[in-house]
This record gives C-alpha cells, structure tokens and sequence, in this order.
C-alpha cells in the first residue's frame, strides 16, 4: 500500500484539540517523584519524541496521555475520557508467551467498540486488515504469535494499535533492539499516521529517531526542554538530561547519540550507535 492511500483509506482523528499539561507532576507508589513540573502543549498532526535516560519519566508521561495513571498535581486537558488513545507498551519478549494466533491478537483492538460478544462486522475486519496490510503482517495471520520474531511482534502489536483507529498513538520506545525492516515499518507508520492528523508520541534513548520528530520533549523527571529536534538537542541540554560532560566537541557541534556510548571518568565519548541512514519525514 502506498502512503498515499493509507493516509486516504483511514479516518481522522476525531477530537483534534491539542493536549496540554499544566504544571503535571507524577508519583510511583513509593512516594518517589517520576515527574514533576510538566507543561507543555501536543498539538495533532504532529510527531512527539519523549527523550531522556532510563528513570526519566518517560513511560510515566505516556501513561498519563493514555490516563493509565492519574497526576498527582496539576492538569491534563482535555481530559482523558475525550480522546481515544493507543498505547505500545515495552516488548521485551513479554508477549511471547501468549497462546494466540497473531489474527487473534489483531481482532483485540476491536474488542474496545464491540466488546467480547458482539460480532465482528465488515468494518471491523477491513479496519484489521488494512493495518496488517501497512504492518506488512498479513501473510502471518495463522502463525502463532509467540513464535515471531521480535521484530514481527512489535509489528503486529503496532497494527493492533493502529486498528482501534484512535485520535493518538502512543509507543514506547517502539523500534529498540528491532531488525531495519521493522523499524524502517515502524518509522513509516509514525509519519503516516502524523499525516492523518493525529497526535504519535514515541518515547527513545536514540537522537537519530528524535530528530525525525516534529517536537522534543527532554526528560530527566523534569522537563528540561521542549521544541524542535534543533531547538532541544543541544550539547548544554543534554548535558543537564544525562549528567554527563562531553569529551570532544563545543557546545554548538557536539551531539549525543543514544544508550550505548562508552564511558571513562564521568566522560562520555561520542559514537553513533544507532544510524540508519533515514531522512528526516517528509513535511
């Protein structure tokens, strides 16, 4: 299928306001704070990069737009109950157990509209069918899902995500330790799916897929800063994100790239870890 006609044979987001955090903080249940001090705006038709180190609050700002948890201060507007939201939580292999044919997995993200008794209509399977199609998982409908790959896994959960056919896509940290036709899969989606007008939000330890983003929001369970990739990637900024000096480069032409870099003395030497080659989406 091409972009073209995904983008046209799937409908728009339905509530497009823009969501917006108001002075949001977070708690674990230990009383620890995930995040505090959250404001900042996430308009539809746009892509959303969550950065920052492992314990940065990204997942916890995720299952506050998805109103899996419920700030502790400040507002989330328009409230959660407004908009439908899909959610891509962490693979790690926890799925791979599942009994379940991956045509099993894909008719659950109708289960929200129909329910568990209700029959699955002709809408329904096209709905199904046309995310298969842009996952590129159809020829695997009869496989076992806990026999895939990892990378068809994630492939087929993202086109679950996408057959609930919500107003936003959240993924959490969606193409990390995938193989490149899978990721590349996922990164197409991420644009397609900003086209459609609808709000994506990833969350990543890596700068190359931040930088094909819309918009940053930089994490250390604060908001260090927000804006563009150019705007929010600076050396000074990720300094205070990561608590680590760079050891070559000013301030202007040094960039940090992902979890993987070595570190002696408190230094961090900077390697690309995770290029792919992708252009920037297509605006």
């Amino acid at each position: 299928m091409t972009d073209q006609a995904a983008i046209q044979g799937h409908s728009a987001a339905q509530n497009r306001a823009p969501i917006e955090f108001t002075g949001v903080a977070a708690k674990y249940n230990n009383g620890h704070v995930a995040l505090q001090g959250i404001t900042c705006r996430i308009e539809h038709a746009t892509s959303t990069a969550l950065v920052g180190a492992n314990g940065s609050g990204k997942t916890t700002l995720l299952r506050l737009i998805a109103g899996l948890i419920k700030p502790s201060e400040g507002v989330i507007s328009p409230h959660t109950s407004k908009k439908s939201v899909a959610l891509v939580p962490q693979q790690h292999g926890l799925r791979a157990w599942m009994p379940l044919t991956v045509s099993d997995v894909l008719r659950m993200s109708r289960f929200r509209d129909r329910g568990l008794i209700k029959r699955f209509g002709s809408a329904d399977r096209s709905v199904i069918e046309e995310a298969a199609d842009r996952l590129e998982v159809l020829d695997l409908r009869k496989h076992q899902f806990g026999e895939l790959s990892g990378g068809q896994r994630q492939r087929v959960m993202v086109a679950q995500a996408l057959a609930h056919d919500a107003d936003v896509l959240l993924m959490d940290e969606p193409i990390t330790g995938l193989d490149m036709p899978s990721q590349e899969a996922i990164i197409r989606i991420i644009d397609e799916e900003r086209k459609m007008g609808r709000i994506v939000v990833i969350s990543t330890h890596h700068m190359d897929e931040a930088e094909l983003c819309d918009q940053v929001l930089l994490l250390a369970n604060r908001l260090i800063a927000v804006g563009s990739p150019a705007e929010v990637l600076t050396n000074k900024n990720l300094q205070d994100a990561f608590g680590l000096r760079m050891a070559h480069g000013d301030e202007d032409d040094c960039v940090f790239h992902g979890e993987h870099d070595s570190h002696q003395g408190g230094v961090l030497h900077v390697f690309s870890d995770h290029g792919h080659g992708h252009d920037h989406f297509d605006r």
